[in-house]
């Protein structure tokens, strides 16, 4: 296209690219339809971008006269390589949505469809996701969740991936798990044996839902719980899955006998495999943080000691991964120095280089507190270790005295 002058006025005072589909605002200034809607819905803005004022009405007006005079515009300017915009197609309304979904509910046999329907809209724009949450979608949704056909998975998995891409408000959510204990039980259900796919949609949607949850729900999760939990890391179904498996572990093991119950689905374990095969530094430091939550049992630090590799993994991703994963790592080799140093474990931390890597931590830029737990973890084995070959003669002067 050659180069040519666009009026001021037909382009988007967010992009300032040529507007293809004009809305008008409460305030009277148009945009883009594509830009205010990102504005509004996915940044969760609530002001006017150019004049700043609040928005009380998120109505989007569709301008059609500056529409057609862009497309007018558009149309004399061809001959300089300007294409036509198209006309837009109207955006779905919340009667559209009901519509839907009281053919969903009227007609079991059409559920499948619907639900496919209800998937291209959502999956559109943010601005759909809002309007169908509002017309009641996400407890349709559940409902179908929760009287899943153990005979078709399949209308229940499309629920989960619509519920779990919808973004779906805190209030709601905090409903569905308050008013219905159903819910949790059927999503356990689909992670027991839903695809892959759907499961990984389940765990974010489970992530979602355990944000909000109230104690008394955090401590009440079935053991079974956590074991789908970790099949889900096991599995390594996808990276946003196991990231929020993770999440989810990291914000469940502080309540009541989570610990316990996730050592004995055998986290522990899976999350050593996970750590030797990790490299994206968010997934290390998350595995560390649940791996220093379950050490804080004596179960968890048994099943860490108990894998060969456990005590030299951790040790290895200190200086290696973050200040935090260093940080949740020494905490980790903290509590093993503590309450589980056996003669065995000593000379394993020596033998592993674990000895060295607290000596080097002392050495270089670490935080204060990483350092007071490797400097009290040397202290409290000196006799054991100071004078051992296994360390480095450059490290040796290191070590701390007694």
């Amino acid at each position: 296209m050659e180069e040519i002058d666009v009026p001021s006025h037909f382009l988007c005072p967010i992009s300032m690219q040529l507007m293809r589909d004009p809305v008008t605002v409460s305030t009277g200034i148009t945009y883009d339809r594509g830009n205010i809607e990102k504005w509004l819905f996915s940044c969760n803005n609530n002001t006017c971008p150019v004049t700043k004022q609040v928005l009380f009405e998120t109505e989007l007006t569709p301008n059609h006269t500056l529409r057609r005079l862009i497309q007018a515009w558009c149309t004399l300017n061809a001959s300089h390589g300007v294409e036509r915009i198209p006309t837009p197609k109207p955006p779905v309304d919340k009667a559209q949505i009901v519509k839907i979904l009281q053919e969903a509910k009227k007609f079991p046999n059409m559920q499948l469809n619907c639900l496919r329907k209800l998937r291209c809209i959502a999956f559109e724009s943010e601005r759909n996701k809002k309007c169908l949450e509002a017309a009641g979608g996400v407890e349709f949704l559940a409902s179908i969740i929760e009287n899943g056909n153990d005979d078709d998975i399949t209308v229940t998995e499309v629920a989960v991936d619509v519920l779990s891409n919808l973004k779906t408000s805190e209030k709601i959510l905090k409903n569905l798990i308050n008013n219905d204990c159903e819910f949790v039980e059927s999503l356990l259900q689909v992670l027991k044996r839903g695809s892959y796919q759907c499961r990984a949609y389940t765990t974010m949607l489970l992530k979602s839902v355990y944000e909000v949850a109230d104690p008394i729900q955090l401590i009440s999760i079935k053991p079974e719980f956590f074991s789908e939990i970790v099949r889900v890391l096991h599995d390594q179904i996808a990276q946003q899955a196991s990231k929020a498996a993770l999440k989810l572990l990291v914000e469940l093991c502080p309540w009541g006998r989570n610990r316990i119950k996730a050592v004995e689905g055998g986290a522990v374990l899976v999350l050593i495999e996970l750590l030797l095969e990790a490299s994206e530094r968010k997934v290390c430091e998350l595995v560390l943080v649940v791996l220093d939550q379950l050490c804080g049992c004596a179960e968890g630090r048994a099943e860490l000691l108990k894998h060969g590799a456990g005590l030299a993994i951790v040790s290895k991703k200190i200086l290696r991964v973050s200040h935090v994963g260093s940080d949740r790592a020494v905490r980790i080799l903290c509590s093993v120095s503590r309450y589980s140093a056996t003669t065995r474990v000593l000379q394993e931390m020596l033998q592993v280089g674990v000895v060295s890597k607290l000596c080097l931590v002392l050495q270089v830029d670490s935080s204060l507190k990483t350092k007071e737990r490797a400097r009290e973890i040397l202290r409290l084995h000196s006799k054991v270790w100071k004078n051992s070959s296994c360390i480095p003669p450059h490290l040796v002067s290191t070590y701390p005295s007694s």
